[in-house]
């Protein structure tokens, strides 16, 4: 690696042909002088294209010198991180159950997806821990699983060792391999067969109504898109569980966007009187491709929002969304108004100010429906009410 480094030029070539703009060459001036840390880095970033290579006037493999400096720097380094637990026990369901209804709980947050991140595995750690400094349930997999492993705080802790536990609020769970994206989808099923006797057996329909109306789970693939991805993000979503693709995936952001500026597209039945009401925008997408790790942690909250939220719940989801929204954007968001159905939604600690916003905006309260997209599960149309 270091006498490779030594013929850079400097000449920058590298970088003008870099994709994502990559100082490649600083790494390589470090490197001459026999430090090769810059190039953790420079690997971080790099997507693997090897168009340094060809461009580099005195052929140096750059990809090869790059990934050879982070094989030396990893063999030297230990990560914690803890054994994949694979699937989530009914046990486990039931006893968080009722603190997700009634808004304890606030949300569940899947991070998966490959590595190559646009920004760095870091911003993977960055998300992981917001949401479990407020108590979200964190589930992980693969490469995100391995990448949130990479970093320790001040005291050389990873997240594993701050955050440890079973499925539970605050508690980072590694689920283990890629393949192991199922069992997120998994528990989401089983929480509509404990909780509301939905048959498990060709039965998908009614449990992906419960799943996109009362429970606030929301999936997050922030690595290199692949076919592969898209495929497991288009199962999640079939289960009424939004996506959130990197900024890598904005090809395919249009497939599930929502419209609130559309009315007729956010109505469902209420299952108590076979009503047909026009709700609230949540889960607003489906699909949703932020272009930042600041924007993305914003919508996480965002996409928690269910139309069956308890009244504490929706304070606790409006609370994290507002608090998300002032740290990273710096002001109030301008939509709240469309989240608040009843003043009982509103933060305690942010009351006055917020009914202050929305009597300029011609707010009026709005019924909350026992929500469902199945016109046979109307309790009128089974016979259970006439």
């Amino acid at each position: 690696v270091i006498d490779w480094a030594k013929k850079c030029t400097s000449c920058e070539a590298c970088q003008r042909v870099c994709p994502v703009n990559i100082h490649i060459s600083d790494a390589m001036t470090a490197a001459s002088k026999g430090d090769i840390s810059k190039f953790k880095r420079v690997r971080e970033l790099c997507v693997g294209c090897m168009r340094c290579d060809f461009a580099c006037g005195t052929k140096i493999p750059i990809t090869t010198v790059m990934e050879s400096a982070n094989v030396k720097a990893l063999s030297e380094e230990k990560f914690k991180i803890r054994c994949g637990r694979g699937a989530i026990q009914d046990v486990e369901i039931r006893r968080v159950g009722a603190p997700i209804v009634f808004g304890e709980i606030p949300g569940i947050l899947v991070l998966a997806g490959c590595s190559n991140y646009p920004d760095g595995a870091r911003d993977v750690a960055l998300m992981a821990e917001e949401f479990l400094q407020r108590r979200f349930i964190v589930c992980v997999s693969g490469c995100a699983a391995m990448s949130i492993a990479e970093y320790q705080d001040e005291e050389g802790k990873s997240l594993y060792e701050k955050y440890p536990g079973d499925f539970d609020a605050g508690c980072l769970v590694n689920l283990g391999s890629c393949l192991t994206n199922a069992h997120a989808v998994g528990a989401a099923i089983k929480v509509a067969h404990i909780f509301a006797k939905r048959n498990l057996r060709g039965n998908a329909e009614e449990i992906a109504d419960y799943i996109y109306n009362r429970l606030g789970a929301v999936a997050v693939v922030w690595g290199t898109y692949s076919q592969k991805a898209l495929a497991i993000c288009n199962g999640v979503n079939r289960w009424g569980i939004p996506v959130m693709y990197g900024p890598q995936g904005t090809k395919y952001r249009r497939v599930f966007l929502g419209r609130r500026d559309k009315p007729e597209d956010w109505q469902t039945y209420d299952a108590k009187t076979g009503e047909l009401v026009t709700v609230e925008p949540v889960p607003e997408h489906m699909i949703y491709t932020p272009e930042t790790v600041e924007e993305a942690m914003i919508w996480i909250s965002k996409l928690c929002f269910r139309v069956s939220d308890t009244e504490m719940g929706r304070q606790g989801k409006l609370t994290h969304y507002i608090d998300l929204h002032k740290k990273y954007f710096g002001k109030m968001p301008d939509d709240i108004d469309i989240y608040v159905r009843t003043e009982r939604d509103l933060p305690l600690t942010m009351k006055k100010e917020l009914l202050k916003d929305l009597k300029e905006k011609g707010w009026k309260p709005k019924t909350i429906p026992d929500p469902t997209l199945v016109p046979r599960l109307v309790r009128v149309n089974r016979g259970v009410k006439k």
